[in-house]
Order: structure tokens, then C-alpha cells, then sequence
């Protein structure tokens, strides 16, 4: 892993953007604690340091946890209490969590002890925040998050880490015991002290990282979504007069408005949709899967930005519990994952039914009865050749899967802690199904962008369009594929490659710069 060079992130006690989460999850960013952030996590320790001294029973400060916190802890305890608790709490199991999940998590933890209202001694806090600067990242496993008392073993496999145990990559992505790690860059583990063991774990850092680098990932899809569809609808000789603005107008919903004036800014210019403008005998009214494009499109986009809101809320957050409220330490359920496991849920939805439909426009090119006057399944010598029919089958699989994962993981509770917690959020789940709903999106959208660059180059190549040019922003689509190596059409070839190709332009965003370069931002 790279880790940028260019100034930190900066860390205080407001919300960071998304671009911030995702420049430090993905991007490798550094980060560094404001004064301001600094200042308030001293305040709050201050009030531990107090409490922790008195008596009486302070929960998470002086008392067991979950079902435990009955029992009074005394004093000369409290460090092995929160030993315990990081190492009886880092019970993942599965495979090894993706590195931008968990640099997303331990950023938003950080955030989180920032604004001054867990508790954190100063040097833990800035000792993640080193981890963070110097690229080391815990090992932290799929299974163990119920959403609720926060992602409980992520966060616990990274606090481990910062005791100096368990296990981490560097850098470098070499996996090594973490004080190995530790000492390496020159840093000392921490001994936890009053309540940090719970401050480093009572959060929605992990569902809420990967909703915010979710919903980064899904803007970006869904305007490559018209891009695909732009070219669907010029490739099978559509009309782009259903997306009038006029007509949009008469169902006012937003995001369709916006998905609309794209689809009609990249069709614009287009000598393939001239070239049969005015006839209005043969072609009353598209299919559904190209007529509705912005309405589908749109809903989703609406959705995401209803997500989006939820998470901007989050990020305002300080999720802990018990929380610092001036010289108080309060219980509170904040921690519960409902609101990020919702519209996890929803996202995953849409994300479906974008694909779903991408894959029925797919499917028009292939069949000859709809495909108006192409080869069928695209190929060069149709029965010799089989051209793109098994990429409707690959789309058709990862649409199906992509079903699966929108079934909503938080209407399930499972009790916990000998039924103290009993009711939990499987946030979570949520968010780990949602990173493969993205995944196949990507992959479905792709599928479609190569299938219908292979149909326009047919269509100017032979029949009724020959000669005639697709839109500027489409015609920039398809010089983008065959300048990457994915050929036009010919004989049959092995096309996994070129799948894989399609996909990374896609997943890069190589396919919506392309479009943009051309014709100016998409909506």
C-alpha cells in the first residue's frame, strides 16, 4: 500500500467528508489530530480520570460490561478490565477483511474519540492515528459484528493492535505480529487505562466506512449506468424523445429528472439517432428496459442520496457508550446500528434492480427478434460463432446473486450478552453484502458498455446506418474500450479478458472521464 505524501487529513471534532474517508480508506491518505480535537479529548479524560477515582460504580469506567456490569471493579483491576475486555472481544473468524474497510473503521474510530466525548487518553488516540499515517493495518475477520454495541470484534481486533498484539500488515501488506509492526516505525504499544478498551470498541465505524465508500462507489455507478444505457438505446435504434424534460417534469422525483438530462446530453450529437428520427410508423414505444431508464436510475439515485444523508449524519456523530457529557459519563444506546443497517439494506436493493435492468438491455442486443436487423448474439458468422451470448449468462448470474444480497439482513435480531442485548442491528451483514452488490453492479454495467460498443460498431458498419457516426460522448465510450485492447467485433475469441478489462474501466471511472471529456460533468 502506497500511503500519499500530500498533507494529512486532518482529524478534529467535526465531520469529516466522504472524500476525506475515502482518501484515507482507499487512498492511503495520513492523518493528524487537530489542537481543537486534542483539547477535547483531554477534557473528557480529565472527567474519567475523576470518576475513576470516586466510589461509586461508573459503567465501562469501574464496572464489568454487557451483562457483567454489575460487578464493581476495584482499582488495582481496571488495566487488566481493559485488557480483557480488547482481547475477549477480538473473536472474528473468516476471511481477512479488505484494507480499505478496515483503515475506514479505524479512521471513523478516530473521528469518533476526536470530538471529546469518550474519554480516550491523548496518546491512544494519536497512537491510531499513527497506525493509520504509517499504513499499518490490524487483521480484522468477516464474521463477529452484530451491528449493535458497534462493530464490536473489528473494532476490538484494532485495538489489539494497539496494545501491541494480534496480528497486522505493514506497509507494505506483509502480515506480521503487531508489536513486530509496532516497533518497526518506532512506535510503543499503549496500555490501556480507564475505560479505553470500551471507547476503542463500542461503534459503527465498520458498517458506516464501508456505506460512505459504498455510496462513493454508487454515485459513480450510476451515472456510468446512463452511459450504458445511452448506448443501448442509440446501438438498438431507440428514441431519446421519452426523456424530454418536458415529460419529466410531469413526475417531478429527482434523481430521474437528472438520469433524463443526461441520457439526453449523451445521445446528443448522435448521427445513428438522426438516422431515423422521424420514423414514427416502426417504432412507437421502446421496451420498458429502455424507455424507463431514467426511473429506474433515477429512483436509485434518490435512494443513495437518502443514504447519503443518513451517513452525513453519522459522520456528525459520536457513537460511544457511555459517553463524556460534560463532567458527566452517561449511558445511551447510540451505539444501536439501525439507521447505517437500513439504508445498507437499501442501497443493496437498488443496486439489484440497476442491474436487473442493465442485463435486460443486455439480453435485446442478443435475441435477433429484437435486436433490429444485428447479428445474432452480435456474431460474426452466427452458428460458427457464438459472439456475446455467455456474457448475458454471466450477467444473468451475478443478477441473480445480486437478488440474494438485497434481502435485508437488518429484520433479523439475534440476542446477545445473556439477553441484554436483545435486539441488535446485523449492520454489519448489511454492509459486507452491499461491498458485493457494488462488485457486481460494476461487473453487470460493464458487460452491458462492451456489448453495446460492439453493437454500434456493427450498426455503422453494416445495414441502413452504415457510415453514420454514434453521439460524440458514446463514439468516446468505444474509442475508450478498443484503445484498452477490447476488440470490435470478429470471430469468436476468448472473452474473459476482455470482460475483466471492461470492468476495470468501469470500476476506475475511466468510462464516465471518458464521456465527460468529451461533453462536459454528468449530472
Amino acid at each position: 500500500m502506497t500511503i500519499q505524501t500530500s498533507a494529512p487529513i486532518a482529524v478534529g471534532v467535526g465531520p469529516l467528508a466522504f472524500e476525506d474517508v475515502v482518501a484515507v480508506a482507499r487512498g492511503g491518505a495520513a492523518v493528524a489530530l487537530t489542537q481543537e480535537a486534542r483539547a477535547a479529548i483531554e477534557r473528557a479524560r480529565a472527567v474519567v480520570d475523576r470518576l475513576a477515582e470516586e466510589p461509586t460504580p461508573a459503567y465501562g469506567i469501574s464496572t464489568g460490561f454487557g451483562a457483567l456490569a454489575t460487578r464493581h471493579i476495584p482499582p488495582e483491576m481496571r488495566a487488566q478490565l481493559q485488557r480483557s475486555l480488547v482481547r475477549s472481544h477480538a473473536a472474528g473468524s473468516g476471511p481477512e477483511v479488505e484494507r480499505e474497510v478496515v483503515r475506514g473503521l479505524m479512521l471513523l474510530r478516530l473521528s469518533t474519540l476526536a470530538t471529546g466525548h469518550t474519554g480516550i487518553r491523548l496518546e491512544t488516540a494519536e497512537l491510531m492515528a499513527a497506525l493509520l499515517s504509517e499504513g499499518i493495518t490490524p487483521v480484522v475477520h468477516e464474521y463477529g459484528s452484530l451491528g449493535c454495541s458497534g462493530d464490536l470484534a473489528p473494532l476490538a481486533h484494532c485495538a489489539l493492535a494497539l496494545m501491541g498484539e494480534g496480528e497486522v500488515r505493514d506497509g507494505g501488506g506483509v502480515l506480521m505480529p503487531a508489536a513486530d509492526a509496532l516497533a518497526a516505525v518506532g512506535l510503543k504499544p499503549v496500555e490501556l487505562a480507564a475505560k479505553e478498551g470500551l471507547a476503542l470498541i463500542n461503534g459503527t465505524d465498520g458498517m458506516l466506512g464501508m456505506l460512505v465508500i459504498a455510496l462513493t462507489d454508487l454515485r459513480m455507478l450510476l451515472r456510468t449506468a446512463d452511459v450504458a444505457a445511452a448506448m443501448s438505446v442509440e446501438a438498438q435504434m431507440g428514441t431519446e424523445r421519452v426523456f424530454a424534460p418536458e415529460l419529466q417534469a410531469l413526475r417531478p422525483q429527482v434523481g430521474q429528472a437528472l438520469s433524463a438530462a443526461n441520457l439526453v446530453t449523451l445521445l446528443a450529437g448522435s448521427g445513428i439517432m438522426a438516422s431515423h428520427r422521424d420514423d414514427m410508423f416502426h417504432r412507437v414505444q421502446d421496451a420498458y428496459s429502455l424507455r424507463c431508464s431514467p426511473q429506474v436510475h433515477g429512483a436509485a439515485r434518490d435512494t443513495v442520496e437518502h443514504a447519503a444523508t443518513v451517513a452525513e449524519r453519522e459522520l456528525r456523530s459520536a457513537v460511544d457508550n457511555p459517553v463524556v457529557v460534560g463532567d458527566e459519563v452517561r449511558s445511551n444506546g447510540n451505539f444501536h446500528g439501525a439507521p447505517v443497517a437500513y439504508v445498507l439494506d437499501f442501497a443493496a436493493i437498488v443496486a439489484a434492480d440497476v442491474a436487473s435492468i442493465s442485463e435486460r438491455r443486455t439480453d435485446r442486443f442478443l435475441d435477433k427478434a429484437r435486436n433490429h436487423d444485428l447479428p445474432p448474439f452480435l456474431a460474426d458468422d452466427p452458428g460458427v460463432d457464438s459472439g456475446l451470448m455467455i456474457v448475458q449468462y454471466t450477467q444473468a448470474a451475478i443478477v441473480s446473486e445480486m437478488k440474494r444480497l438485497a434481502v435485508p439482513a437488518s429484520v433479523d435480531s439475534i440476542p446477545s450478552s445473556a439477553m441484554q442485548e436483545d435486539h441488535v442491528s446485523m449492520g454489519w451483514s448489511a454492509a459486507r453484502k452491499l461491498r458485493r452488490s457494488v462488485d457486481g453492479l460494476t461487473r453487470v454495467l460493464a458487460i452491458e458498455v462492451l456489448t453495446a460498443a460492439r453493437a454500434l460498431d456493427l450498426q455503422v458498419s453494416t445495414g441502413s446506418t452504415t457510415g453514420v457516426s454514434p453521439s460524440p460522448a458514446t463514439g468516446a465510450v468505444v474509442r475508450l474500450l478498443r484503445e484498452s485492447g477490447i476488440e470490435g467485433p470478429g470471430p469468436d475469441r476468448h472473452l474473459s479478458p476482455e470482460i475483466e478489462k471492461a470492468v476495470e474501466l468501469v470500476r476506475s471511472g475511466a468510462v464516465v472521464a471518458a464521456v465527460e471529456d468529451v461533453i462536459g460533468e454528468l449530472q
